[in-house]
C-alpha cells in the first residue's frame, strides 16, 4: 500500500526543525551571506538541541521511511542553505567514513567529526581536484606506503569545511594506472604535519558555507588511517590488475550516489522558500487595481512553481525511501532527485525574482540570495550534465 501522508511523529519533527530554522537561521542569514563567515553560533545552537549530532544520524538511520533526513534538510535549507551546509555538511564525510571504513574506524572517527554541544567540530570529504571533478578517475593526489603508514601529496579544491574540519576523509590514488580502481580513502586529523588549508574560496552563493583548498605536502598518516584496512585495499588492487570486473563504482561515486537525495532535499527547501515568498508578495502587491496574483501571467507562474517544487520533493522522498530500504536505483533514482531538485530551485528562484520585479533584484528582499544559492545545486556533487549521464547509462544498462 502506498501512503503519502506523514505520520504524526514526522509532522512534529518537521515542525520542530522548521521552528529552529525560522527562529535561529533566517534572521541571521543575510549577515552570514554578507560576511562569508562560518556560522559557528548557529551550529552550536543546533548541537545543543541535538540537530547537529551523531545521535541525529543514528536516529535517521533507524527511520524505516528514510524521510527524517530529507525533512530536516528541506526545512533548514528553507532557512538558509549556506547555514544549512554548516549544520549538515558533516553528513557527507560521515557517509564516506561509514561506507568505506571498518566498524572500529567509524567508532573512533565519527565522534571526532561532531565534538560536543559545548565544543562542536566538523568533518570534510575531499575528492575534487583542479583537473578532476566529475571524472574521479583522473585524481592525482597520491598515497604511497612509507614507514608503516602512508605518505600523501596533492591538493584538493572546493572542499566544504576544508581546513576548518577536525576530520578530513580524503580520496587518493595508490596506483594511477588503474583509474578509480586504484584509489583508496584515508582519514586525516586536522593537526597532522604536512596537512594545511589552502585558499578559501569566495562564492556566488551558499556564502555561509566554508569552501577551501586543502594541501598535503609529505603528509604522513599511520596505516590504520586507511579506511577499510590493508587487506581490503590489496584485494581491490589485485582484482583491478588482473582485469576482474566487479560491477561496482568507485568509493567516492558510491558515497555521492547515496547522498544525492539529501542534496535534492536542500534544493527543494530553497524552491519552497522562494515560491512561498513570491506567493505572499503577489497577494499584497497591486497593479491595475487588484493584487497581481489575480493576473493570469503571475498566477500561472506561481502554479508552475508549486507544481515543480512538489514534483521534486516526491522524487527526493522516493529515492530516500529506496535508499533506506535497500532498494537498488535501477533508473538512477538518486541522481534523478538531485537533478530535478537543483534545476527546479534555479527556475523557481528565477521566477520569484521576476514576480517581484525590481524588488527581486535588490538585497532588501531575500529572493536574489536564494537564486544565488540555488545555482550550486546544478554543480556540486555531480553537475546536471553528469546526473543525466548517470541516468542515461542506467537506462541503457537495464
Amino acid at each position: 500500500m502506498v501512503n503519502f501522508a506523514l505520520t504524526e511523529e514526522q509532522q512534529e519533527f518537521r515542525k520542530w526543525v522548521h521552528e529552529f530554522a525560522e527562529r535561529e537561521i533566517r534572521p541571521v542569514a543575510p549577515q552570514y551571506d554578507e560576511t562569508e563567515e562560518f556560522p559557528w553560533p548557529v551550529v552550536k545552537k543546533a548541537a545543543e538541541i541535538g540537530l547537529y549530532s551523531m545521535d541525529f544520524y543514528l536516529q535517521a538511520g533507524q527511520d524505516e521511511s528514510g524521510l527524517m533526513s530529507a525533512l530536516a534538510l528541506e526545512e533548514v535549507a528553507w532557512g538558509c542553505t549556506g547555514i544549512g551546509l554548516g549544520i549538515f555538511g558533516t553528513g557527507l564525510p560521515l557517509a564516506a567514513l561509514a561506507g568505506n571504513g571498518t566498524p572500529e574506524q567509524l567508532k573512533e572517527w565519527a565522534p571526532k567529526m561532531f565534538g560536543t554541544p559545548e565544543d562542536p567540530r566538523l568533518g570534510a570529504f575531499a575528492v575534487t581536484e583542479a583537473d578532476a571533478g566529475s571524472d574521479v578517475s583522473k585524481l592525482r593526489t597520491s598515497a604511497k606506503r612509507e614507514r608503516d603508514g602512508w605518505l600523501l601529496n596533492g591538493t584538493k579544491v572546493f572542499i566544504t569545511n576544508g581546513g576548518i574540519a577536525d576530520v578530513h576523509v580524503v580520496v587518493a590514488t595508490v596506483d594511477p594506472a588503474l583509474g578509480h580502481r586504484g584509489q583508496a580513502t584515508f582519514v586525516i586529523g586536522k593537526d597532522t604535519p604536512g596537512f594545511r588549508e589552502g585558499k578559501k574560496e569566495r562564492k556566488l552563493g551558499i556564502r555561509a558555507s566554508h569552501t577551501s583548498e586543502i594541501v598535503m605536502e609529505d603528509c604522513w598518516i599511520p596505516a590504520e588511517n586507511l579506511l577499510g584496512g590493508d587487506e581490503k585495499l590489496a584485494a581491490k588492487i589485485e582484482r583491478a590488475r588482473s582485469g576482474q570486473k566487479t560491477g561496482k563504482t568507485s568509493g567516492a561515486l558510491a558515497t555521492f550516489e547515496a547522498t544525492r537525495p539529501m542534496v535534492g532535499a536542500q534544493a527543494v527547501g530553497i524552491a519552497r522558500a522562494a515560491w512561498e515568498f513570491a506567493r505572499d508578495y503577489a497577494k499584497e502587491r497591486q497593479t491595475f487595481g487588484r493584487p497581481i496574483i489575480e493576473h493570469q501571467a503571475i498566477a500561472f507562474k506561481l502554479a508552475d512553481m508549486a507544481l515543480e517544487t512538489d514534483a521534486a520533493r516526491l522524487l527526493v522522498w522516493r529515492a530516500s525511501w529506496m535508499a533506506r530500504n535497500g532498494q537498488p536505483f535501477p533508473h538512477a533514482e538518486g541522481s534523478m532527485s538531485k537533478l530535478k531538485g537543483g534545476e527546479v530551485a534555479v527556475r523557481v528562484t528565477d521566477e520569484a525574482i521576476q514576480i517581484l520585479g525590481g524588488y527581486g533584484y535588490i538585497k532588501d528582499f531575500p529572493v536574489e540570495k536564494w537564486h544565488r544559492d540555488a545555482k550550486i545545486f546544478c554543480i556540486f556533487e555531480g553537475t546536471s550534465e553528469i546526473q543525466r549521464l548517470v541516468i542515461s547509462r542506467a537506462l541503457a544498462a537495464e
